[in-house]
């Protein structure tokens, strides 16, 4: 259990008997990564992430975790953005746009049946000439030869892990979409978080162990060519230490 007390200015934190583990000042990184925890985990429960829009199309992702991952687009300057799991086409857009602004790049989108309301709405966008739709299973063999095919040679690949999100759906996403990965960049698995959240609305009875984090973690150790590798941040003149994310363990690296 965590505890906030605003008056005396701490954070607490107890086991499950209600004794106090440890007890942390307002002003310390440990009070704000409890209350990170405990901030999390309410913001799932209320879908805080179902609030947003890009350019007009909704975007259901953590705010945080888009500023972050435009940071490695930054550094990395990638050709190639392959991101599966498009739903309503926020995320590509937002990603586009800071291909447009870059002046280089483009995405590809997997999504295994884009629903005519979000095809028509990306259709019509203006930031479409920046986007390719790939329609199938993320990891069926014909959808990736497919978005194999899309790829020149000697582009910068990145790839972004967003569409079905159990353990061996990823697993086997990061198995097929990994080779296409430019070493140095990233293969990022998004939305770990349903390991904190495992026993809340929306969950289901299984997501303590199927999820993309452990689907990260087994990827790895089956291919010491990738590894999860936290991004160094640009810029910190705080005291934070750990990214406030729903993509735990998320950015694996391929190595070589």
């Amino acid at each position: 259990m965590i505890i906030f007390d605003d008056v005396a200015g701490y954070v607490s934190e107890t086991d499950p008997m209600g004794t106090e583990i440890a007890r942390y000042p307002l002003e310390s990184a440990e009070a704000f990564e409890l209350l990170n925890r405990a901030w999390l985990r309410a913001s799932w429960d209320v879908k805080y992430i179902y609030a947003f829009t890009w350019m007009g199309r909704p975007m259901i992702q953590l705010p945080e975790d888009m500023l972050r991952i435009q940071e490695v687009i930054w550094e990395h300057q990638p050709d190639v953005l392959i991101e599966t799991g498009v739903a309503h086409g926020g995320s590509l857009m937002f990603y586009a746009s800071l291909f447009k602004a870059m002046g280089r790049g483009r995405v590809i989108g997997v999504e295994v049946e884009l629903r005519e309301h979000n095809r028509a709405a990306i259709d019509a966008h203006v930031l479409r000439p920046l986007i390719t739709i790939v329609e199938g299973s993320s990891i069926d063999p014909a959808t990736v030869e497919a978005v194999r095919a899309l790829v020149r040679p000697g582009e910068k690949v990145m790839v972004m892990l967003d569409a079905n999100h159990t353990k061996p759906h990823v697993l086997e996403e990061l198995r097929a979409y990994g080779p296409m990965v430019t070493p140095g960049c990233y293969i990022i698995a998004a939305d770990g978080i349903m390991e904190q959240v495992a026993g809340g609305p929306r969950t289901g009875p299984d997501w303590a162990h199927s999820n993309p984090k452990q689907a990260a973690i087994a990827f790895t150790a089956e291919n010491p060519d990738f590894a999860i590798e936290e991004p160094v941040w640009p810029f910190n003149e705080g005291m934070v230490r750990e990214r406030l994310t729903y993509w735990p363990s998320a950015f694996v690296k391929r190595l070589s």
